[in-house]
């Protein structure tokens, strides 16, 4: 009897530890988010299932550059950050490309996707004349972490840039390869070429910007697989978003980003 009154007492003292330990677990992954400040050109910082890449991939092509990133806040699927940035020099060469990458459920199979909801908010603040573009960035490989062999591209801002092409007109403007596709409430122009290790394909609104967009990302897969031969067989491999800078100077702000592949 006496053993049986103490397992009893012993109970609710077990639970409240339980709970106390969840707690303290709870607390600690809503704190695990990592709001350094990141200035170097392979800088990384996480949060739950983001990275934020500063990603200097070709600053080597700048006259003089400076960017810093931060992430400055997480809440279940939701992230947001801000870069700064100056670039000189190197005309119609890409210096950076600032993005939050999705790290889960990346590696699956096109055809085994049914969805990449999608939510994105931001600003761009400017200081003088930029050349850049907001965009989706997500890559395809025949392999699970294979090489890349399709880059597809979301344009949701065009600030005096432009796409790759196979093919420019006689003003050296970009020729898309198709008009006027109406995906996720608008209406876009597909170019397409090769940065000399993938092919690339490029969705640019007809007109305009889009600041806040919610939608499906893979219909834009979806389209490729449908009108332009890509395989439902090859594999999502990366799924990015970032702005891509050439030069000029500008706060870049996004204030509510989530993404997840379904």
């Amino acid at each position: 009897m006496f053993f049986l009154s103490f397992l009893l007492l012993l109970v609710p003292l077990v639970s409240s530890t339980s709970r106390r330990s969840a707690l303290r677990m709870h607390n600690a992954h809503a704190r695990s988010v990592d709001t350094k400040l990141i200035t170097g050109q392979w800088d990384t910082a996480n949060a739950g299932q983001y990275s934020l890449f500063n990603d200097l991939w070709n600053e080597n092509n700048a006259t003089w550059g400076i960017q810093s990133s931060q992430i400055t806040s997480f809440s279940g699927s939701t992230i947001a950050w801000r870069t700064t940035y100056t670039w000189t020099g190197g005309p119609n060469q890409v210096k950076s490309f600032v993005n939050i990458q999705l790290n889960a459920d990346i590696n699956q199979q096109l055809g085994a996707i049914s969805s990449i909801p999608t939510t994105w908010q931001w600003s761009l603040s400017l200081n003088g004349p930029v050349v850049a573009d907001v965009a989706y960035d997500l890559f395809t490989s025949y392999s699970a972490g294979g090489s890349n062999v399709n880059e597809i591209m979301i344009w949701l801002a065009n600030i005096n840039s432009g796409p790759i092409s196979a093919q420019y007109n006689a003003q050296g403007q970009a020729v898309p390869i198709v008009t006027n596709i109406s995906l996720e409430g608008y209406t876009w122009d597909l170019y397409s070429g090769s940065n000399t290790v993938n092919q690339v394909y490029s969705f640019l609104l007809t007109s305009g910007t889009i600041e806040s967009f919610s939608g499906d990302v893979y219909s834009f897969l979806s389209y490729l697989i449908d009108n332009e031969g890509m395989s439902s067989s090859q594999y999502l491999t990366c799924a990015q978003a970032g702005t891509e800078v050439i030069s000029g100077t500008a706060q870049f702000t996004t204030n509510a980003y989530s993404i997840a592949v379904n």
